[in-house]
């Protein structure tokens, strides 16, 4: 194993993909430090997958313009990595009189941040779009480039680029201390030391601690949890567009959002939390939030839930995002990066590799790129069971060949988990009950044959 690096990123979430991504593209020798054993372990794992235009992100910001550089890359280079994207748009809708009366703002706001084909329509331009949603809407900001995409294939494709143009990943690589002698860290990780001439952090719920290596955290993490509820394959038909609230100062309020397998799901909440590792899940909040489903959507009452999840986003004291180059020491900080990460991470990367040139280094000439498509898991677009072969996994419809192939390659599944991100494997109607027995067999077989 080389033990020599160029960059060295800390943390497998889908900004820390990204950005190694981006530098390996460059021509670095580089190196991604994951704790997990899998990539998206962390916050990542969780998310509502929304591409978002930025229409309500705080004006001039930088998390508005690294949102936007992020969606406009996505976009270019979505075919080339086989990365879906289900054109939904997304709808602000006010559900009081008090709320009806902010919705001229949210779309000032939408125009300010440049995007400028957000318009306001009334009740009637609402129902014609939305026929399903409960007659207490009155009308709403209609956002026609928001839509939705895949919470893993984006950053497992970054992964797989970042491999093909020599990068390494290393996973059970909690870093555990670091020291700067001038020209370069020396990294003690939990499988073994290493250099690397400039390290960036990009722990997400971590990012405080790992701060701490090179100097005293000018941000705290508090972990904010989400909760969600996924309803049953038909409540996909009930909305088309992705329901958003009119938003708090604290938070932007819970989601009726289509996924792009399939289902119709209902979150996320917002709720600061000690715990950085563990997401559970509480009956009260569930049942809260499916009731506030069935409030929007009342047909929604006769569908069930097909599952529940929790993910831990990496809120700061900080609106915005914590981006920093320490020149001296050649680290580059990225923390507080919360639900928007999904959408900005292309565009965090860009950023983080601006503020290498301008403070670090200069990048080599970046060689011609190798695009590394990753498999479909889109439910709208054609999948390996319509081909044929041995479905494994018969509420999400997986094929044998699916799994065998997540569990080989240059980045093969590192846990049941990671096997599920990567297949839908375990996560239809009955949560693995009929499957997992088969699914969990085929995983131990690979890792005895790897081993």
């Amino acid at each position: 194993m080389r033990n020599d690096f160029d960059i060295a990123v800390i943390g497998g979430g889908v900004v820390g993909l990204a950005i190694l991504r981006r530098f390996a593209m460059s021509g670095l020798r580089c190196v991604l430090l994951e704790r997990g054993a899998d990539i998206l372990s962390g916050a990542s794992k969780g998310n509502s997958a929304l591409l978002h235009t930025g229409f309500d992100a705080p004006t001039g910001s930088l998390e508005l313009a690294c949102m936007q550089a992020g969606y406009e890359e996505y976009l270019a280079i979505r075919d080339r990595l086989n990365l879906p994207l289900l054109e939904s748009a997304a709808l602000v809708v006010a559900w009081t009189e008090e709320e009806l009366a902010q919705l001229p703002e949210i779309v000032a706001k939408a125009h300010r941040n440049g995007v400028r084909d957000v318009e306001q329509i009334g009740r009637g331009a609402l129902r014609r779009r939305e026929p399903h949603l409960s007659e207490a809407a009155l009308g709403a900001a209609l956002v026609p480039r928001e839509h939705i995409i895949d919470p893993w294939s984006a950053p497992l494709a970054y992964a797989h680029q970042a491999l093909a143009h020599g990068a390494e990943i290393r996973r059970n690589s909690e870093v555990t201390s670091g020291a700067y002698d001038g020209e370069s860290w020396q990294l003690a990780t939990a499988a073994g030391n290493l250099r690397a001439r400039v390290t960036v952090n990009a722990a997400g719920n971590f990012g405080d601690l790992v701060e701490a290596i090179a100097r005293p955290s000018p941000f705290t993490i508090t972990p904010r949890r989400g909760q969600f509820v996924v309803f049953d394959k038909p409540a996909a038909t009930l909305a088309k567009a992705i329901i958003l609230p009119v938003p708090t100062e604290r938070t932007k309020g819970v989601v009726l959002f289509r996924t792009i397998f399939g289902n119709l799901a209902i979150g996320p909440t917002a709720e600061d939390v000690d715990e950085r590792d563990v997401a559970a899940c509480d009956q009260p909040t569930l049942e809260r939030l499916r009731a506030r489903a069935i409030e929007m959507v009342p047909e929604l009452s006769g569908i069930g839930v097909t599952a529940i999840y929790a993910g831990l986003r990496p809120a700061s004291e900080r609106k915005d995002y914590i981006i920093e180059a320490l020149p001296t020491q050649n680290w580059i900080t990225v923390g507080g990066i919360r639900s928007t990460g999904l959408t900005a991470a292309l565009g965090i990367a860009r950023h983080v590799a601006k503020l290498y040139e301008e403070t670090i280094d200069s990048l080599p000439k970046a060689p011609d790129p190798i695009w590394t498509p990753v498999p479909n898991l889109a439910e709208h677009l054609p999948r390996p069971y319509m081909d044929g072969g041995e479905v494994v996994c018969h509420c999400e419809l997986v094929t044998r060949q699916e799994i065998q192939a997540a569990l080989s390659g240059a980045l093969p599944a590192g846990d049941m988990n990671g096997l599920k991100r990567r297949t839908r494997a375990t996560m239809g109607r009955c949560q693995g009950f009929y499957c997992s027995a088969n699914v969990a067999a085929m995983y131990r077989e690979a890792v005895d044959a790897r081993s």
